[in-house]
């Protein structure tokens, strides 16, 4: 059974979807990650698997790189499957072991009063929209939402979060164009305590994670959170996105190690990427994927799964 946002959100009594949704969902999925799964399986189409075929291994190994995987994991998958007694079905065996990469499914803490979500990521990976489906999610949970605009230099930016924070019906707090990103954060926290809100979901900026002095400046927001919120930011989300390959690894790297990023949004799932990116963020840098885009509607973020995502990559 697919997860839902209950289970994503640690509520009680969390129930997976619906069959019928979750089959809705999976398809959808599955279509995603279309590109994907031809990467990996077309080399091994013409012919069954013989596991003692070293060049059977070799074409393996070149797919899973070719569908963004990286070198690591494909490695540490390879050696995984070498060691199976049996292999009667190889795209079974692999969607289990990158099932088994990912570990268990992971969950968005929102339970401190308020909790703060920081948001990063480079420009154009679509951290606004994110944020602002994100936001819907919550208040269909029972959440009221503070929407802060640190990103304060695109001017857009600040009018796309605020067109969201109306159709979410979360409080808005956004500033004069320039202005300092951390009293933005700060102000947002201060609204939420104010209004007794139960979630501060902060926007920043994108930047390249090249430019050491823009992740200065992101890592300054952080503290000012931290100072402001005891154990905040309760979550660092960096969106990527996965049509951007193993660049996507590198932006984990980097941001991780600038603001201790917690979770993975990945989105542009939309058919022209190649998913496996979410396997060498998990294996290489540990970070767990939280949350997947696959297309443009409110219902296109979506709670990752574990089990669902590795099918669908490789097994369909």
């Amino acid at each position: 059974m697919a997860r839902s946002w209950s289970e994503l959100l640690g509520e009680e009594n969390a129930q997976p979807e619906p069959e019928d949704e979750r089959s809705g969902r999976f398809a959808r999925l599955r279509d995603s990650l279309g590109k994907s799964r031809r990467a990996l399986t077309q080399e091994l189409a013409s012919a069954a698997f013989d596991p003692g075929n070293e060049e059977d291994w070799e074409r393996l190994e070149e797919a899973l790189i070719g569908g963004d995987v990286g070198v690591r994991a494909t490695a540490e998958l390879i050696r995984r499957l070498e060691a199976r007694p049996e292999l009667p079905d190889l795209t079974e065996a692999l969607a289990e072991e990158i099932a088994e990469m990912f570990g268990e499914p992971p969950t968005l803490d929102v339970s401190a009063r308020p909790a703060l979500i920081l948001v990063v990521g480079v420009n154009g990976t679509g951290k606004t929209t994110t944020i602002g489906k994100l936001a819907e999610r919550l208040r269909r949970h029972g959440h009221t939402v503070v929407l802060g605009a640190a990103d304060t230099f695109r001017a857009a930016a600040e009018e796309q979060l605020e067109i969201w924070a109306e159709r979410a019906g979360a409080h808005f707090v956004g500033a004069e164009r320039g202005s300092d990103p951390a009293s933005v954060a700060y102000d947002a926290i201060a609204a939420a305590e104010r209004e007794g809100a139960d979630v501060v979901v902060v926007d920043t900026a994108g930047r390249l994670h090249t430019q050491a002095n823009l992740m200065e400046e992101l890592a300054k927001v952080r503290r000012v959170i931290a100072g402001r919120l005891e154990g905040a930011p309760h979550e660092t989300l960096l969106v990527v996105d996965a049509t951007t390959g193993q660049n996507g690894l590198q932006q984990a790297r980097l941001f991780g190690e600038a603001v201790g990023v917690t979770g993975v949004a990945l989105t542009k799932l939309d058919g022209s990427a190649k998913g496996g990116i979410a396997v060498a963020i998990a294996y290489e840098l540990g970070l767990p994927v939280k949350l997947i885009g696959v297309g443009e509607t409110l219902d296109d973020l979506r709670p990752f799964d574990p089990q669902d995502f590795a099918r669908a990559l490789v097994a369909g």
